[in-house]
């Protein structure tokens, strides 16, 4: 195999055959970007040919995995969210483009608070590999970022993508995000809790492959309808808030009423439900009420 590839363009077409097998594969960027990987390079104009042996056989053993329904995040141990490289591993929940939209939620909301402030004060909480955290420090230089993780591998990943995105500007804590105890010394101080939890319902299971590999703990909210995670973190969130705080808060598509209602309880109003990019219902905005609670 290695004989018959020594160019750019035959490593494509290889690896574009093989992928097209695969149906939630997007066989020509997954080519590039496993050929880019697999060359050490930013983008294959700097890739010289014939492509050395090494490259070509780190190549193949690269779409092989991939054939083996190994997300391509796994593979080349990167992923890329709002404009960031973010650091990828097995283990750590595989950033969605849905998630983009969360993120750019509170992105904005924080830019119209610093219209009549000079800083912003954000907590992501559930941060996983720390992507929506890194996005907010990278796109709101005069912002305080904390952000939370439970698990400890996510954590490690976190922690390289903040060293190398938070500009010293992220508080990373290895805790449970649902404990009033961790971060209490923010109780009352924050202007943005934005969270993509656990919220999947155990009946809305993955069935892709690669949502699979998934780690449990990122995917599913426990409970009734997948509720019991997202309600904690609106009963954090509540707490974490300055009166007239804004939480912003991931979930299904079937939890939209639920989220709304679990909001209500936990002191919020006027609770919305906002679209992702495919027009389906993806996240709760809503704000503390502004009387003590």
């Amino acid at each position: 195999m290695t004989a018959e590839i020594s160019t750019v363009r035959d490593a494509l077409a290889f690896a574009r055959a093989q992928l097209s097998q695969i149906d939630e594969a997007a066989p020509a960027s997954e080519a590039r970007e496993l050929l880019e990987w697999a060359a050490d390079v930013e983008s294959l104009w700097s890739i010289r040919e014939p492509i050395a042996p090494a490259i070509v056989h780190r190549f193949i053993d690269g779409v092989e995995r991939r054939m083996k329904r190994v997300p391509l995040q796994h593979i080349t141990e990167r992923m890329f969210f709002r404009g960031l490289t973010l650091r990828a591993m097995p283990g750590v929940f595989v950033c969605r483009p849905e998630t983009e939209v969360v993120a750019g939620q509170a992105i904005d909301q924080a830019r119209e608070i610093l219209k009549t402030r000079d800083s912003v004060r954000l907590v992501d909480l559930c941060t996983g590999s720390g992507a929506i955290a890194c996005s907010l420090a990278h796109e709101i230089p005069k912002s305080d970022v904390f952000a939370v993780e439970l698990s400890p591998v996510a954590f490690q990943c976190a922690k390289e993508n903040c060293e190398k995105y938070g500009g010293g500007r992220i508080g990373l804590v290895n805790g449970d995000a649902t404990d009033p105890a961790t971060l209490a010394d923010l109780d009352g101080s924050v202007d943005i809790v934005v969270s993509n939890p656990p919220y999947v319902p155990f009946n809305e299971a993955p069935t892709q492959a690669e949502a699979q590999r998934d780690p449990d703990m990122a995917l599913y909210g426990l409970g009734e309808s997948g509720m019991q995670i997202p309600s904690a973190i609106l009963a954090r969130s509540a707490t974490l808030l300055k009166p007239g705080g804004w939480v912003i808060v991931e979930h299904s598509p079937s939890q939209s009423e639920l989220m709304r209602t679990a909001a209500q309880r936990a002191g919020f109003t006027h609770p919305q439900t906002m679209p992702d990019l495919t027009g389906r219902d993806r996240y709760l905005v809503t704000r503390r009420g502004t009387m003590p609670m």
